[in-house]
């Protein structure tokens, strides 16, 4: 946890003094590593972005207004995933949260309210009860969230994606992985802009090797 922690500031360290990154400077085990073993994709036959986070992190809020904007124009051969990074505690209820709104299909609909409410509002969100409560001022039935939350198919939603953090190695969030082969984040990037012309720089990458 410790690492993760310090790993968060770090990328956060980063968002001051930017400078922009040319695509002939981007290059393996300078802004992005290379995975040893490459991690099956969701949907074969095109490009996933993953971005995993934490609805706690603050450089995860912060990193918020640039990513959204960018992945909303996303050509259609690219696949954007969000993945929640449990490492335990709070983490792990967030990541169930995250999982049960994408399951009730809501979760675009309430993604920035979930984080409005944790780094504006300074709400835990720490127990079912509290998510129902909140979740009902956004329009997300209480009983059916609730259900939801503890159904089965959440508990393997979660353990998929505590098993796919783990094969992409991660330390920290925000981190970003590209057709899960090459993993990088604000920090190795130089800032939450560079971060995507990182991501820009090998989805052309993996689209040229077709």
């Amino acid at each position: 946890m410790r690492n993760l922690i310090l790993s968060a500031v770090l990328a956060g360290a980063s968002l001051l003094g930017m400078t922009a990154v040319q695509a002939d400077e981007i290059e393996a085990g300078k802004q992005y590593v290379e995975l040893s073993s490459p991690v099956p994709v969701s949907v074969p036959g095109k490009i996933e972005v993953v971005e995993l986070f934490w609805y706690g992190c603050p450089h995860c809020y912060q990193f918020e207004p640039t990513i959204n904007p960018w992945s909303a124009k996303l050509p259609a051969d690219v696949n954007f995933v969000r993945i929640p990074a449990m490492f335990g505690g709070l983490w792990n209820v967030h990541g169930q949260l995250f999982i049960t709104l994408e399951t009730m299909k809501v979760e675009q609909q309430v993604h920035k309210a979930v984080f409005d409410a944790i780094h504006k509002e300074g709400k835990k969100l720490a127990t079912p009860e509290e998510m129902a409560e909140f979740l009902a001022t956004q329009g997300v039935d209480k009983d059916a969230f609730l259900k939801t939350f503890n159904s089965f198919a959440v508990k393997g939603q979660m353990e998929k994606a505590k098993k796919l953090a783990m094969a992409y190695q991660i330390t920290g969030v925000p981190t970003m992985v590209v057709n899960g082969k090459y993993r990088f984040d604000i920090s190795s990037s130089g800032g939450p802009e560079q971060t995507l012309q990182v991501a820009d720089h090998l989805i052309e990458k993996e689209r040229a090797a077709k």
